[in-house]
């Protein structure tokens, strides 16, 4: 029978069969450790999740598209262009941030 891994929710996990192996100086691996115990996490688990979330943010950071010239400068018009205010957009800055209720 094969056994399946769960994460701390019981959520059955991804099986893990990839090595990344890392070498790092006693005080990168000290300032990691702290950190992983503030968060409550295994080293490896805190070290992984941080790597993945910065690159998830790199690779979304790298998004490009290409204009020809004159529907480059349009765009470049429009973003430069002050918003004119709308119905919408007025009736959202009535409403308190989530963060302020």
């Amino acid at each position: 029978m094969t056994q399946v891994t769960q994460d701390k929710r019981g959520i059955p996990a991804p099986r893990k069969d990839d090595v990344i192996q890392i070498r790092a100086s006693a005080g990168t691996k000290a300032i990691l450790s702290r950190a992983a115990t503030l968060r409550g996490q295994k080293l490896s688990e805190f070290m992984l999740e941080s790597a993945r979330r910065l690159a998830e943010e790199t690779i979304l950071d790298q998004r490009s598209f290409f204009l020809e010239p004159e529907a480059h400068e349009k765009f470049l018009a429009m973003l430069d262009a002050p918003i004119r205010p709308n119905k919408k957009l007025r009736e959202l800055f009535q409403h308190k941030p989530v963060w302020d209720r």
